[in-house]
């Protein structure tokens, strides 16, 4: 996939970071030389390396420099502790990880390389990706901001590991594994899902089949969401590589830097979770920013609120979409059209070559009767080959049906007569009332209708009458006033019997995921 489209364009941009751009051809360069350094490493074939950064230039270098290489890439979040990353690094065997010279990065990194099998870590400077002035400010003016590395044997920089040797032949082919991606844990410890190279480029050409807009290699997409996450590694990095489009990325999400992103390289399209474009609204540069440029925003990674959806298309002029996908499907399932007829609250229509099919809730070995929600179930070339090493994660998480190898998603879904899937809930997250299943999302959608209510999450406590009750916790708008008594009489008003809380919890915060997604399970833990 890469260097069929370095071929094609090779002067084209591919990242924008920070005022500095990067070609199809330097980033090309940059792989290959670091495919030739991890063979120089004794890197062989499906050896494990690890890629432990946030959105620089050299994640886009190292990642498809390890697959050139033969290596299987594992992405690590850059917010892990000590112990997420020394257990990852264990689980996958890694041999080799890349980071930055930043203090939190490299002194995480470094202390696993001391406790773990980890044979070689690869420290890339932040000052030489950016442009000379900013990185000359870097190590002039924020001495502090860069870490004081002990390079050695173990402990390698970027520059050494991308010499000017050539790459050795191998022979990589698309049934080859090319990337472990853990889950995030939802039970337990994650699990690795296993994607190979024709998983990974089969979802990129997916995405890329959506695009209504003319000639894909003249968009931009703006790069906020992590490239560490398998929503932005297909949406944006591989979605990027198959149609010759450019990314302009930002370490990470900081709304003006995002609005002023926008703005100075006319993005076209903007892949993120509802809590950017909430953030997006909630920020006062927002009217005075061009976002004439923008032609659709696409939100994945958790349901969008209804009230956040039209005051962004109010707002903005941008048309925003919903899509849905799991780390397991390689990153994208479905997506409501960027133009033409779309449906507000569904995840849209399956993406070309995929197919669904809805299980029984308490029997995942029957169909759901006949018009009932039931638990979503996915066929499609996408879908990883299983979790590494889990074989028994795999009989749980697989189902064949007529003939067919199907993903159990664990979300509760309805499909309607257009093909149009509407989620539900989480199997998982389903509250017991008396006998009764309660969908927290329902409640969450009806508590965020209220002009007060920002976030919302709804989780089930333990009562001795019910078994469960729902309780509400949420956050306020700015300058809002609403009491919790208040909004807890105005829910109760609104929802069925059983689906009614015991209390309304106002809270500063609600917890979040790594991509900004709320986060009933820590919700969980902390109140339980």
């Amino acid at each position: 996939m890469f260097e069929r489209t370095m071929r094609a364009s090779p002067d084209a941009p591919f990242l924008h970071f920070l005022g500095r751009t990067y070609s199809y051809a330097q980033i090309h360069q940059q792989a290959r030389a670091f495919a030739a350094g991890l063979q120089a490493l004794g890197i062989a074939k499906g050896d494990r390396v690890g890629l432990f950064l946030p959105n620089v230039p050299i994640y886009a270098a190292a990642y498809y420099g390890a697959m050139m290489a033969g290596a299987v890439v594992v992405n690590f979040s850059p917010l892990y502790s000590v112990e997420e990353l020394s257990w990852q690094v264990g689980d996958s065997g890694t041999k080799v990880l890349v980071t930055l010279d930043v203090p939190e990065l490299y002194k995480t990194a470094a202390k696993v390389l001391a406790s773990s099998g980890l044979e070689t870590l690869v420290v890339g400077r932040l000052a030489d990706m950016l442009p000379w002035y900013k990185g000359l400010a870097l190590r002039l003016l924020k001495r502090a901001q860069i870490a004081d590395v002990a390079y050695g044997p173990k402990v390698k920089s970027w520059a050494e590991t991308t010499p000017a040797s050539a790459l050795a032949p191998v022979e990589v082919t698309s049934a080859d594994l090319a990337l472990l991606q853990y889950t995030g844990g939802t039970t337990g410890r994650p699990k690795g899902a296993m994607l190979g190279h024709d998983q990974l480029s089969v979802n990129a050409q997916q995405v890329a089949a959506l695009n209504p807009f003319g000639d894909p290699a003249g968009e931009v997409f703006m790069g906020a969401l992590p490239f560490f996450h398998v929503f932005a590694n297909t949406a944006l990095l591989n979605h990027a590589m198959a149609t010759g489009a450019a990314i302009a990325m930002v370490p990470r999400f900081e709304t003006r830097q995002v609005l002023m992103t926008i703005q100075r390289y006319r993005c076209t399209g903007f892949p993120g979770v509802p809590t950017m474009f909430q953030a997006m609204l909630d920020h006062p540069d927002l009217p005075k920013t061009d976002l004439s440029s923008l032609k659709v925003c696409i939100s994945g990674g958790a349901p969008m609120p209804g009230p956040v959806h039209v005051r962004f298309e109010e707002a903005t002029g941008v048309r925003l979409v919903e899509g849905y996908g799991l780390t397991e499907s390689s990153g994208v399932v479905s997506a409501n059209p960027y133009a033409g007829p779309r449906k507000r609250g569904t995840i849209g229509q399956l993406v070309p070559g995929t197919e669904a099919i809805l299980l029984d809730k308490e029997d995942p070995a029957r169909l759901a009767p006949e018009g009932e929600p039931g638990e979503l179930a996915v066929h499609g070339p996408q879908i990883m080959r299983g979790y590494w090493r889990r074989p028994e994660a795999d009989a749980e998480t697989f189902v064949e049906i007529g003939g067919k190898r199907y993903l159990r998603t664990g979300d509760v879904a309805r499909i309607d007569a257009d093909g149009f899937l509407e989620i539900v809930d989480r199997i998982k997250d389903m509250i017991a009332v008396g006998g009764f299943k309660v969908f927290p999302s329902v409640v969450e959608d009806v508590i965020l209708e209220h002009p007060a209510v920002k976030e919302a999450l709804v989780i089930g406590v333990p009562e001795d009458y019910r078994g469960e009750v729902p309780r509400a916790y949420v956050t306020l708008n700015q300058g809002a006033s609403a009491t919790a008594e208040e909004l807890a009489d105005w829910l109760n008003a609104r929802v069925g019997k059983h689906e009614r809380v015991d209390c309304v919890v106002i809270r500063a915060s609600l917890p979040k995921t790594m991509i900004g997604k709320p986060d009933r399970k820590t919700l969980r833990a902390e109140v339980l």
